[in-house]
């Protein structure tokens, strides 16, 4: 879309302003905002507390790694 011109780019806007009007515009990017600033917030604290330091050791030691638990119970059904 980057070899669009701008009368195209203007055409557009037009077309996504009388489809979703303004205030229901400016709702949704203050609700896009709110997420990025949320996400970046999320971020910070998780860099900061040094993230969950997560093992994959389960207690059954026949449980291959990636195997759900659905898995596990189709193969109990077969036997």
């Amino acid at each position: 879309m980057g070899s669009f011109s701008i009368w195209h780019w203007l055409i557009v806007l037009v077309i996504v302003v009388l489809i979703f009007g303004t205030k229901k515009l400016k709702n949704m990017g203050g609700d896009i905002g709110g997420a990025v600033k949320g996400f970046k917030d999320g971020m910070r604290e998780g860099g900061e507390a040094g993230g969950p330091t997560t093992t994959h050791t389960t207690a059954d030691p026949k449980r291959v790694p990636g195997e759900t638990i659905d898995v596990q119970a189709k193969e109990k059904e077969r036997i």
